[in-house]
């Protein structure tokens, strides 16, 4: 399958070509672990696993690419707000908490995995938090040092971005008419407004008027005490792992005017060219068509999700259904009819014998996900296709909706119930659906009567012994 990607630096889709023959290098951009995630962070996470699922899947005639990928932990170093200036999110949020800041990272970093375990996201070959990588990010400031690209003020040290005639390329920033504080908070000593913090220094220890308290996360520099800027841990990591060129860098449409902007800035400004042949972006998400914060109370998490009655992968496929560059609207309606079409993929399947592998459907389906992870396309292949459970599982490698695994454990589950019970269950599903709610009463009392009860969800009648 020849992978056609847009790139956000060229502005173009353009045929993936890797650095390396039958191997690809991909950094994903982490979670801040201070809180829990919302599902507009899932997104990012999930269009970046149908990435590594498209690079990797093999069919009949064509081998996969190789994927070594790596994703960084942000668990210090990433203030409020993208600018310079504020508390750092991991003391705010470990303030919040009682807790250390190193606690709630352990914490929020676990709880963020099984997250994407319950999405069945696949794990990254490198998990890799910023605070065990500290010595790698002052290594390559002192290079950055060095070259001349830096500057010291009272709060830290700074990169001089004048020094880069190119600087803004990603995000093609306008530098001539960007004003102070539009884009970062406002620096009176930053020599000029897109200048950004390598260093911090820590605060005086006093508890006085004025100051911060002590910081929890510091550590001893050529500078000082302090803590890297939020930028310079995926410049370091990245290319620690997967070299000065690696082929893809994955994150939101968010991170492109400033912390991918400033990424591009320190890797080009150390090694002296461009790192990342192609970066890939997908666009925010919204709720009800309105954006998603802790304010307007519609912050959603997938625990959420979970305890409406939704299943993750009902989740999942709603993201699929809108391409990653799209703005993606949530309804708590659009997630019920996602429930639906899933819950009726997998019963369809139960009902149909395994067939061969149709290499025209098969070459339908590769052709959508390789003209830039086209999933709405791809979806409407496997709904053409759900007479065939081989080839739907075909296509599941790369979709990643489980459902080899959600049919196995219908049978199961069905398996486990009398008929006659399964009987009454589906005659009191008729009886719903005909907006027949005596009977469906009568129904459920027969089937209680069985010592079996039923209890109804968005994804359908869950049956149980009492």
């Amino acid at each position: 399958m020849e992978l056609r990607l847009y790139n956000t630096l060229a502005r173009n889709k353009d045929s993936f070509i890797p650095i390396e023959a039958g191997k690809v290098g991909l950094y994903t951009c982490g979670f801040t672990v201070y809180d829990y995630a919302h599902i507009g962070n899932l997104r990012s996470y999930i269009f970046a696993d149908v990435l590594k699922r498209a690079l990797t899947f093999s069919t009949q005639s064509e081998k996969g690419y190789d994927v070594k990928h790596v994703e960084n932990i942000t668990d210090v170093g990433h203030l409020v707000g993208d600018g310079d200036e504020g508390e750092d999110k991991m003391e705010v949020g470990a303030r919040k908490a009682g807790k250390s800041a190193f606690e709630i990272a352990e914490y929020f970093t676990k709880v963020f995995q099984k997250d994407l375990e319950k999405s069945n996201v696949l794990s990254p070959t490198t998990w890799a938090p910023a605070t065990k990588y500290i010595p790698e990010q002052i290594e390559f400031i002192k290079v950055l040092e060095q070259k001349g690209f830096t500057y010291k003020i009272t709060d830290g040290i700074y990169f001089d971005t004048s020094k880069l005639s190119d600087y803004g390329k990603l995000a093609q920033l306008d530098l001539a008419n960007l004003r102070e504080g539009a884009r970062v908070e406002a620096n009176k000593e930053k020599k000029n407004i897109t200048d950004f913090a390598l260093w911090k220094f820590s605060p005086a220890h006093s508890t006085g008027s004025g100051h911060l308290p002590k910081r929890q996360m510091e550590w001893e520099s050529p500078w000082g005490t302090g803590f890297p800027g939020w930028h310079i841990e995926c410049s370091a990591i990245s290319t620690k792992f997967l070299g000065e060129r690696f082929d893809i860098h994955t994150g939101g449409i968010d991170h492109i005017p400033v912390h991918h902007t400033n990424e591009i800035a320190q890797n080009e400004a150390r090694f002296g060219h461009k790192v990342v042949n192609v970066w890939m972006h997908n666009d925010f998400m919204t709720v009800n068509g309105t954006k998603m914060s802790k304010s307007l109370g519609n912050l959603y998490t997938l625990d959420d999700i979970e305890k409406r009655g939704f299943t993750p992968m009902a989740l999942r496929y709603l993201f699929l259904g809108t391409h990653y560059r799209q703005k993606l609207n949530f309804t708590w309606e659009a997630l019920e009819g996602a429930q639906i079409s899933y819950n009726r993929i997998v019963r369809t399947l139960v009902d149909m014998d395994k067939g061969p592998l149709d290499d025209k459907e098969l070459n339908r389906f590769t052709a959508a996900i390789a003209d830039d992870l086209n999933t709405p396309q791809a979806l409407a292949v496997l709904w053409n296709n759900t007479h065939n459970p081989s080839l739907v599982y075909e296509f599941d490698k790369v979709l990643g909706l489980g459902l080899e695994k959600a049919v196995s454990s219908f049978i199961q589950s069905q398996s486990d119930i009398p008929e006659e019970v399964t009987k009454l269950v589906s005659e009191r599903e008729q009886a719903r659906k005909n907006r027949d709610w005596i009977q469906s009463d009568i129904l459920r009392e027969r089937i209680a009567g069985l010592g079996w009860a039923v209890e109804d969800s968005q994804s359908g009648p869950k049956v149980s012994k009492t």
